[in-house]
């Protein structure tokens, strides 16, 4: 077969790139080479601008013209000026001194930003630009794609709990009968859940560190020994929007990295299980799916209509957790003070990402086309009245009466019971009237509960008695 070299989505190797690359457009520009080398660019300006107010005599500070020529550098960066950089790179065989290169070419032409020329990347070490370009990468992506889209999630569950609040649902332990609760309780326990780890998702601060080659200073004080250089780094830093890092080697340790990852495979893992759950309502019939135009379930069985979203959630969001766990065991180690091995594996930022942004759209076109259907739902509850064994051995605890448990599990274990039947053993049971009359008034569908109250209460995190 002959493959065309030029990429497309059908000859892509990975699905991100290929199939799935409408749904990670949101991260390209972040996460992509393109959007690394836009990264590198803003960080190695944000350093010289700096360098011009502190670097007298040789550097002074910049005109407003020369730093709006800067500036614009950084927010009109195109793919181009990126193929231009990497056709650099053929010849120095070195991605950062690449950027440095193209960004001189950049300002040769002006006068005043030419003589600045050899104040790019001064005293730097690459890693300086990359990790606090990694910082930026992975800040923008969690605050501006990662986390609005967790969020959407969240929404839709807290709308299905609050929506669903009232209906009664068989609960199934150990995937046998058991105590009732609600369809909406069970959204509103993946609501608190999630929203947890979007916390924690946000919690994380990224660091960076712009200190040189073993984090010591050594080439900058060399030159200017006068400056007090982690106070000036931590203000370059600080205007990008980073905490300093003040203790690193020649990169930094990336346990922030670490933490970062973890926190969304904490996230992924809990959607897996939601993913779970449905996957098995629908099949129980609890749940129906809105039908699309043209689509096919089974090449061979017409009347299928597969759960396929929620299975493609799970399928990518595993992809996306095997990723990003091997990014954070391995990134917090390094040989001494550098090896690269976590360059090449930070390159596949997009990646662990992107299988996660795949999962969630997966996730959220399968939520849209739920359906309850509260006809199976309710005629699965009405057939286990077994269940109500529960309560009546609870109030028969305590009033004194004997041997309760054991008597209920004579009564009901591993067998159905009627109605009638437990209204009977009720009836015989000495117990005060109004305790025996609730205990008669009681069926599946009313022994909720707080169920409905902490369904409703998404939106506050708080129980309505």
């Amino acid at each position: 077969m002959h493959i065309e070299p030029t990429l497309t989505a059908l000859n892509a190797l990975s699905p991100l790139d290929g199939r799935y690359a409408t749904r990670t457009q949101a991260l390209r520009p972040l996460l992509s080479e393109a959007g690394f080398m836009a990264h590198r660019v803003e960080v190695e300006i944000a350093w010289l601008v700096a360098l011009a107010d502190q670097c007298h005599p040789e550097l002074t500070p910049f005109s407003d013209a020369a730093q709006s020529r800067l500036k614009k550098i950084v927010s009109d960066f195109t793919e181009a000026d990126a193929a231009q950089i990497k056709e650099i790179e053929r010849t120095t065989n070195h991605d950062v001194k690449a950027v440095e290169y193209w960004l001189k070419a950049q300002v040769k032409d002006d006068s005043e930003l030419s003589k600045a020329a050899e104040f790019i990347h001064f005293a730097c070490t690459s890693e300086d630009i990359n990790n606090t370009s990694h910082a930026l990468m992975l800040g923008r992506a969690r605050d501006q794609v990662m986390v609005p889209v967790l969020r959407k999630i969240e929404h839709q569950l807290s709308q299905l709990a609050q929506r669903y609040a009232e209906q009664p649902l068989l609960s199934r332990t150990h995937g046998q009968p058991a105590t009732p609760t609600t369809m909406g309780k069970e959204f509103a326990n993946v609501v608190f859940r999630l929203r947890g780890a979007i916390e924690a998702i946000e919690a994380v601060v990224p660091l960076a560190k712009l200190n040189g080659a073993t984090g010591n200073y050594n080439a900058h004080l060399s030159a200017y020994p006068e400056i007090n250089w982690p106070a000036f780094s931590n203000l370059v830093l600080h205007h990008l929007g980073l905490k300093q890092n003040t203790h690193t080697i020649q990169i930094e340790p990336h346990d922030w990295m670490a933490a970062l990852f973890d926190a969304y495979a904490r996230a992924n893992t809990i959607l897996i299980d939601f993913s779970r759950d449905v996957w098995g309502y629908i099949s129980l019939g609890y749940f129906k799916q809105r039908l699309r135009e043209g689509e096919v379930g089974s090449s061979t069985m017409p009347h299928k209509v597969n759960p396929i979203d929620f299975e493609n959630a799970e399928g990518n969001f595993g992809l996306a957790n095997a990723m990003l766990r091997h990014l954070s065991e391995k990134l917090p180690i390094s040989r001494w003070q550098r090896d690269l091995t976590d360059s090449t594996v930070l390159r596949n930022l997009g990646v662990a990402l992107g299988y996660s942004q795949v999962a969630f759209d997966s996730l959220i076109r399968g939520i849209e086309k739920l359906e309850i259907n509260s006809d199976a739902i309710d005629q699965d509850i009405d057939q286990c009245w077994e269940i109500l064994a529960e309560p009546v051995q609870t109030v028969m605890r305590r009033y004194g009466l004997p041997q309760p448990y054991e008597q209920l599990k004579a009564l009901t274990r591993g067998k159905g019971i009627t109605p009638e039947v437990l209204a009977e053993f009720i009836s015989g049971l000495e117990l005060p009237a109004d305790a025996k009359n609730r205990l008669l008034h009681m069926t599946p569908r009313s022994y909720v509960g707080l169920a409905a109250s902490l369904a409703h209460d998404t939106k506050h995190g708080s129980v309505s008695v």
